[in-house]
């Protein structure tokens, strides 16, 4: 079985939380460069390999910093994504601009940065047009091939309802246009699945792209010179899931890349990924204080922590593993659901839980709360989001994010007449 063991020991997060009061969300920098190298070395037999960070997953400057250094670039879909990426240095086609439904002044800040824009729709070539009038030499354009995708006769997802991307043939018709535009250099990318855990996913969806890139090349002669496997490489939240192996996806890939790309003179093509559960979910945990417990046709510990700083049990009834701080070991024999302090029944951590007996004060880890953790944070009830640390390489903690204070909640307020009262002249 695959162990969840905290990246953190009792004794660092109480020196922590001794400067830095629970709930708060921690990242480990040694282990997001590893996993990066690791992604690196997986797919080094690509000389144009590179990740674009889904930067929606974890919109931190700090984080953003960290994997530019490992080589990352930005994968952005707004207009703040993009000014994030710039404020950290990331321009041109270090950014990866996917959107959807996209406003025209994004198309512009996109142009103006030199980022890579990717067409979701064939109607978006005529608005970015109408945005940025002259084309840029590369564009890229996002296929969905319809109906139901399976691997190994498990369906897996299906693409026909999704509303992102354009259809083979809309896609030709794209590519026939921006050439006539001026376009010389072009993507392609889709994305399919989320959060897969197996080693085949990856191979399956490029032997579709690569075989498309083959038809477009020949129907358009469009000079292809990279495809975007986006995201969809997932993790195990749980412990009875083994994790993907990224050696064997990096392997899996190239056997396509050289049964489909290679043989039609396209062995010059660059690999890219947009990974943003995959880089970073792992290398984060939620951490929070155990301040109430509730008796009645249930177990329950009330923790400082609730669903507008992981908001994913809430909304998709997600599996977050919890780790009681100190207790590695201690047998799980104690039911409870955990939950945070909303006026929502759904505000629960874990329900029917099997852990340690739990007790006032201590700690609970949430595993796996790198990507899609704060980012989807909110501010119902009142509540107020948490602050962001990183554990940083030489064991020292950094805060790249303070906590929210009720002057941030109240800051868009423009009536001055109740600033006295809430506190804020």
């Amino acid at each position: 079985m695959y162990m969840k063991r905290p990246f953190v020991t009792k004794e660092q997060l109480t020196e922590i939380i001794s400067r830095y009061p629970t709930p708060f969300h921690l990242y480990d920098e040694a282990g997001i460069r590893r996993n990066a190298k690791e992604l690196y070395d997986a797919f080094s037999w690509n000389p144009g390999f590179k990740e674009y960070f889904a930067v929606k997953a974890t919109p931190n400057p700090y984080l953003l910093d960290v994997l530019k250094d490992c080589g990352c670039g930005c994968d952005c879909s707004s207009m703040t994504e993009l000014m994030l990426s710039e404020a950290v240095g990331v321009t041109g086609q270090g950014i990866m601009f996917s959107s959807n439904d996209t406003p025209q002044e994004e198309f512009v800040k996109a142009n103006e940065l030199g980022a890579i824009i990717n067409l979701d729709d064939i109607t978006h070539i005529e608005k970015l047009e109408q945005a940025i009038g002259t084309f840029p030499k590369t564009m890229s354009c996002r296929f969905n091939p319809g109906g139901v995708f399976t691997i190994s006769n498990n369906i897996m997802d299906n693409p026909g309802d999704a509303k992102y991307g354009m259809t083979a043939a809309q896609i030709e018709e794209a590519f026939r246009i921006l050439k006539s535009k001026g376009v010389e250099e072009f993507g392609i990318h889709a994305f399919l699945v989320s959060n897969t855990v197996t080693n085949d996913y990856y191979p399956m969806l490029a032997k579709v792209l690569f075989e498309l890139a083959v038809h477009l090349k020949e129907t358009t002669g469009a000079h292809i010179t990279f495809i975007n496997l986006s995201g969809g490489i997932g993790i195990p939240y749980r412990p009875d899931e083994e994790p993907n192996d990224i050696k064997k996806i990096g392997e899996g890939v190239h056997r396509v890349y050289d049964e489909v790309l290679v043989p039609a003179g396209m062995g010059d093509v660059s690999i890219y990924t947009e990974l943003g559960r995959y880089m970073l979910a792992p290398y984060g945990h939620l951490v929070t204080t155990v301040i109430n417990e509730k008796h009645t046709y249930k177990e329950y510990v009330g923790v400082d922590a609730c669903a507008v700083n992981l908001m994913r049990p809430a909304m998709y009834g997600a599996y977050h593993h919890i780790t009681v701080a100190g207790k590695e070991d201690a047998p799980c024999d104690h039911m409870y659901d955990v939950t945070g302090s909303l006026c929502e029944n759904n505000d629960k951590f874990a329900i029917d839980r099997m852990l340690p007996e739990i007790e006032m004060g201590d700690i609970l880890v949430i595993h796996d709360t790198g990507a899609h953790g704060f980012s989807m944070g909110y501010n119902y009830n009142g509540k107020l989001r948490s602050a962001e640390l990183l554990l940083k390489e030489d064991g020292t903690v950094s805060l790249i994010r303070r906590a929210e204070t009720p002057k941030d909640y109240f800051a868009t307020f423009d009536f001055s007449s109740y600033s006295k009262k809430l506190g804020l002249a």
